[in-house]
Formats: structure tokens, C-alpha cells, sequence
């Protein structure tokens, strides 16, 4: 990483407004038609996700299929809680990082590292018999690459496109966690099943690279907003704490997800126990479940836009027809009606992720930005680990029947919660003299 913020960003804005209007000179073009830096910041996105995905969903279907005999949930829990740990556990650290750093270099830097673990992990596993253990390490380690891709790529928005494509850009940045969920889901599993960790842990590696490869070919733009803010205002160096006590409206919606994502994510554990326990599958009907699932929230992500009403609203009808899917499957074992039920869900779970980023991408002061989205990442991640142990040890116990139906009745205080919530008019206004939304 180099510590300039400015040396890589040097474009003036004359050439982005000439790049983001070439190949048709129309707005109404494609914004990754008519943003090449954007194209290529996007696509790597998509690669990164979705090898972190696929390398949950595979090694999570080889804990509970090939490698553990015994504790299969609490086994393929605690590589879960892993996986989710570093987002909440480095949020002060990613802040400081995106903040200080060019964020082209941050990006870049997070997915050549996630890719040579990947394909060392690779060569490890062809070599001969692959520890747990190791296995969990590395999963640990491109979880840690992911938390510093995530936040940094968020922040980096209005570096690659316009203000008034940030809508856009975001809708596309959302779409992209469903649509890499969903080749990830579809990939892992197979993959496992047919070459091992090791063929899992080689695609990963390339993913990986790739993405690399294309944020460095990306050139970033300095955002005005962003210089004045730190000129003007010292304050920029806020902590995380202050932060969001600046913003009690913000808060309080993320304390809502929060207590839901405890509840809702759990179905990464619960789908390969599901699938292994009740429906008696393999590989392909784990593929099946989670390309469902992937599947909805890709529609969502696209259509969330259009769901009406006040965003706390919206989100609260979507967070209880989603208790009402998830709970389904453990009423009825059928194939086609757990994976609708799941397509169900992560439509939801889409169309609620773009209403509230896009709403926190206009709420939140720019000099803020890197701060807040560590944050927010690190607030609705904390159930993660939670989820996964408490579900994982669970499912050793209960079953998957039952833990589907915990998981619905558990989203219901957090539906009504959020309901409940009411925009206070003087919030937007208070954000915009720290140099918000213009």
C-alpha cells in the first residue's frame, strides 16, 4: 500500500466526465458501459466475493460430508464464525487503513493476498492430507482479506462515478454480493465433491488474482468533498463511537439488523445440515439451496429500489415475510418448496440491503464515510460468529426442522422493531454541513 491517498487518483475531472460518457454519449447507457473504472472495480468485486463464497459453501459441505464424523454442526460453525470474525474484530484497524490509504492500492492489495493464500492452501492440499485446522486458517485469512475489500470498495464509490450515479453505482455494488453468492453457491459444493479442497482452494486463487489484476487497472479520481472536509474539519479523525452517536437515526437501524442477521444468517449453517439430515442429498442439492437463495438476492438487489414506502417500513415488511419463508422448511421437507422459500428470503434480503446502503450513502458526512462503512460492517457482522457457533452447536442437538423455525419466530421482535422506528426531520439536514450530500 502507499500511503498517498493522492498519488493514484490523479485524473482530473474532465477526463472522468469524457470516460464516463464514452460508448454512446447517453446517460441512459449501462453505467458499466459508460464507466470503464467502475467496470473493472465491479467486476473485481464480483470475483472476490465470489470466491469468498464459494470457499464458505465448499469447505462447509466438506466438514459435514467428507471430513468430520462426529460435532458435524459445531464443526461447520466455528469455520462459519471464522469467517465473519475479522469484519468485527478489525473494524478499527480497516477504518484507519481506507481512510490513510489510495484506496486503488487497498483493494488491491486485499485480493493479491487473499490470492496467495488461496493458492498456497492449493498447493498444501495437493500435496497430501490437509489439517482442519489449516483449512480454518485459511479461512480465516481471506475473511481478514475481504474485511479490508468490502468497506474500502463502498467508501470508494464516489471516486468512480458521479453524484448522481451513486444510486446506480450502489445498486450494482449490492447486486454484485448476490450475483457472487450465487456462482459461489453453485460452484463450492460441486466443487468439493469432484476435486477436493484442493481444486476448491486453485479456482479461489484465480478469482482472487484476477480481481487484482483489474483494480490495478482502474484509475480512481480525487473527490473535492473529501479534501475540503479534511481541511476544514479536524474532526474528520472521529472514532467509530462518535460517529454513530452523531447519528442516533443510523444507529438505531443497524442495532435492528443486527439482532436480525443473528437469526438469518445462520441458514449458511443450517442449509449443508439441512441438506445432509432431512433431504438426504449431496452436493448438487446444496448447490441447489444456495443458488436459490443467491438467486433472490440478486433480483432483489435490482428491485429493491422500487419496493415503496419509508425505507424502516419497507424493511420491516421485508424482514417478516422472510421470518415467514425461513420458516416454512421446517414445517415442509420438500425440495422445490425449501427452495423457493430460500428464493423468497434472499429477495428480502436484497431489496432491504440496497434501500438502506443507498440511504446511508446520502445520510453519512463524507469525511466520515471510511469510518462508518468499517463500522457498519463490523456492527451487522458481530451476530455472524455468534449465529454460526450458537446454530453450529445447536444442530448437534436439534433438528434442522426446528432450527429453521427458530430462525423464523427470531426475526419477528426485529421485523416489529424496526417498524417502529420513526425519521427524525432534522436528521438528513444534520448531516449535510460535514460535508454531506449536496
Amino acid at each position: 500500500m502507499t500511503a498517498s491517498p493522492v498519488a493514484e487518483t490523479t485524473k482530473t475531472e474532465t477526463e472522468t466526465k469524457t470516460e464516463t460518457e464514452a460508448g454512446g454519449g447517453s446517460r441512459r447507457a449501462p453505467l458499466i458501459l459508460r464507466n470503464r473504472a467502475f467496470a473493472a472495480v465491479w467486476l473485481g468485486q464480483v470475483l472476490t466475493q465470489a470466491a469468498g463464497r464459494m470457499f464458505q459453501v465448499g469447505v462447509c459441505w466438506w466438514i459435514v460430508a467428507h471430513a468430520v464424523d462426529d460435532a458435524r454442526g459445531l464443526a461447520s460453525g466455528l469455520f462459519m464464525a471464522a469467517c465473519t470474525l475479522p469484519a468485527v474484530a478489525l473494524a478499527p484497524v480497516v477504518a484507519a487503513a481506507v481512510a490513510r490509504f489510495a484506496h486503488r492500492s487497498v483493494l488491491r492489495t486485499a485480493a493479491a493476498l487473499a490470492g496467495g493464500t488461496a493458492g498456497a492452501l492449493a498447493l498444501w492440499a495437493y500435496g497430501g492430507d490437509l489439517p482442519l485446522a489449516t483449512v480454518y486458517a485459511a479461512g480465516l485469512a481471506l475473511a481478514t482479506c475481504q474485511a479490508f475489500f468490502d468497506p474500502c470498495l463502498t467508501t470508494s464509490v464516489p471516486e468512480l462515478v458521479d453524484d448522481a450515479d451513486i444510486e446506480t453505482a450502489t445498486g450494482f455494488e449490492l447486486s454484485t454480493q448476490s450475483l457472487a453468492g450465487l456462482g459461489g453457491a453453485l460452484l463450492g459444493a460441486l466443487t468439493v465433491d469432484r476435486a477436493g479442497v484442493a481444486g476448491l482452494a486453485a479456482g479461489c486463487a484465480a478469482a482472487y488474482l484476477g480481481a487484482a489484476l483489474l483494480v490495478a487497472s482502474a484509475r480512481f479520481r480525487t473527490v473535492a468533498a473529501d479534501a475540503g472536509a479534511d481541511a476544514s474539519a479536524p474532526s474528520g479523525r472521529r472514532t467509530l463511537r462518535r460517529i454513530l452517536g452523531e447519528l442516533p437515526y443510523v444507529r438505531r437501524i443497524l442495532i435492528c439488523f443486527t439482532a436480525a442477521n443473528l437469526f438469518t444468517t445462520a441458514v449458511f449453517v443450517v442449509i449443508p445440515l439441512y441438506t445432509r439430515s432431512v433431504l438426504a442429498g449431496g452436493g448438487g442439492t446444496v448447490a441447489l439451496l444456495e443458488a436459490s437463495l443467491g438467486t433472490g438476492a440478486l433480483v432483489g438487489a435490482f428491485t429493491g429500489s422500487r419496493v415503496p414506502g419509508r425505507p424502516t417500513v419497507a424493511g420491516a415488511y421485508c424482514l417478516g415475510l422472510m421470518a415467514l419463508a425461513l420458516a416454512l422448511p421446517g414445517l415442509v421437507a420438500h425440495r422445490p418448496v425449501i427452495a423457493g422459500c430460500l428464493a423468497v428470503a434472499g429477495w428480502c434480503a436484497g431489496a432491504v440491503s440496497v434501500r438502506f446502503v443507498a440511504l446511508f450513502q446520502r445520510l453519512v458526512p463524507a469525511a466520515d464515510k471510511p469510518g462508518f462503512f468499517a463500522v457498519m460492517q463490523a456492527v451487522l457482522g458481530a451476530s455472524l460468529p455468534v449465529a454460526s457457533l450458537v446454530f453450529g452447536f445447536a444442530g448437534d442437538f436439534l433438528s434442522p426442522r426446528t432450527l429453521c423455525l427458530v430462525q423464523g419466530v427470531g426475526l419477528v421482535p426485529a421485523a416489529c422493531a424496526l417498524a417502529l422506528l420513526r425519521s427524525p426531520a432534522p436528521a438528513p439536514a444534520a448531516a449535510e454541513p460535514a460535508g454531506g450530500e449536496r
